[in-house]
């Protein structure tokens, strides 16, 4: 079995108000008892995270075959979250939902400007069905989902996440908009 990993994804969140909202949720996930609130080595490709609390289980179904066996990594900074070594087939427009296939001919716009985003914080990409700009947070991604945010809380090896827990979550970040991003490597 390989490493699983869930993360929940504020869209609307800027580089200035990550610190603070990361703040806000892990006192929350804290006092939860859904993790401990001090730092340890325990989650893969970053320093340190916070180890599952005693109450873990308030966060995932109630089917679960397994304890989470890592812990919960914050990202503050400007990231690409991605479902793993898959990309999406097609992104969706957020404003008329079509759907434009990321083929050879569009998806280097995309990634271009996927980059420019990861680099600069700004980007966007005219969608070719109603050709409104739209930035590349904002897109949609069918299959293999995508989030481009300043904040994400990324659980790692823990039994699925309820829609619950996601929601009551996502109430600690002033009315934003969150995504939730999964996959295995």
């Amino acid at each position: 079995m390989g490493d699983r990993f869930q993360t929940i994804v504020d869209l609307d969140a800027t580089a200035t108000d990550a610190e603070p909202l990361a703040r806000r949720v892990l006192d929350w996930l804290a006092a939860e008892g859904v993790v401990l609130a001090e730092r340890t080595d325990c989650v893969l490709g970053q320093p340190l995270g916070h180890l599952p609390g005693p109450h873990w289980e308030r966060a995932v179904t109630d089917d679960w075959d397994f304890e989470p066996w890592d812990g919960l990594a914050v990202h503050t900074r400007r990231t690409g979250f991605t479902s793993g070594a898959d990309m999406p087939g097609a992104a969706v427009c957020p404003h008329c939902a079509s759907a434009t296939p990321l083929d050879d001919e569009t998806r280097p716009r995309f990634f271009t400007a996927m980059q420019t985003w990861h680099d600069t914080g700004t980007a966007s990409v005219d969608c070719p069905a109603c050709t409104t700009p739209v930035a590349v947070p904002d897109w949609s991604w069918d299959e293999a989902p995508l989030a481009f945010g300043h904040l994400g809380f990324e659980f790692w090896n823990w039994p699925d996440l309820t829609e619950d827990f996601r929601t009551r979550l996502a109430g600690q970040l002033d009315g934003h908009r969150t995504a939730y991003v999964w996959g295995d490597i």
